[in-house]
This record gives structure tokens, C-alpha cells and sequence, in this order.
């Protein structure tokens, strides 16, 4: 594979779009793989240009992933204060 191809291979498994529509990553992958070819400036340019468009609809296909922020963190602080406490006063 070349390194168009990498990339977009490694960015569709970290969105983890490929079961969701294996049909347009694939697509994706195509495209990668036909600019890493030989070939013309014009036909790179169209693959790209078509390969810009499919990316952004697999990425508003991904998963929303959840992850903790600042708030989630001083809940999560608070918690263990508040079962440290606990135990502590059942005599624990």
C-alpha cells in the first residue's frame, strides 16, 4: 500500500466506520489507493477531490465516542471523597 492508502485505512479503523458502511470505505480506500498509483496530476487531483467528499461523510457517520472531561473527572473525585468518607465514619 502507499501512504494515501495507509492513512485512510488507519483513519477508517479509528473511526470505526467500516461496519457501518463498508460499501463507502471501501470506496474510500479505492480512491486512496488510485492516487498513490502512477498517473497524471489531473487524475490525482479528481481522486482527491472525490476522496475529500467521501472522508467527510464517513467521519459524520462515526460514532460519537464519549470521553470524560473536566466535569466528569471532578464527579468521579467527588465520589471517591464521598465512599472514603463513608467508609471511614463506618468505622472501616
Amino acid at each position: 500500500m502507499g501512504a494515501v492508502t495507509d492513512k485512510i485505512t488507519e483513519e477508517i479503523d479509528n473511526l470505526g466506520v467500516d461496519e457501518i458502511a463498508p460499501g463507502l470505505a471501501q470506496v474510500a480506500v479505492a480512491l486512496a489507493e488510485s492516487i498513490d498509483e502512477p498517473g497524471g496530476p489531473t487524475g490525482k487531483a479528481n481522486a482527491a477531490r472525490e476522496l475529500r467528499a467521501v472522508m467527510n461523510d464517513l467521519r459524520k457517520l462515526a460514532p460519537v465516542e464519549v470521553k470524560g472531561d473536566a466535569v466528569d473527572d471532578i464527579a468521579e473525585q467527588r465520589a471517591k471523597r464521598r465512599a472514603a468518607a463513608r467508609e471511614q465514619a463506618a468505622g472501616g
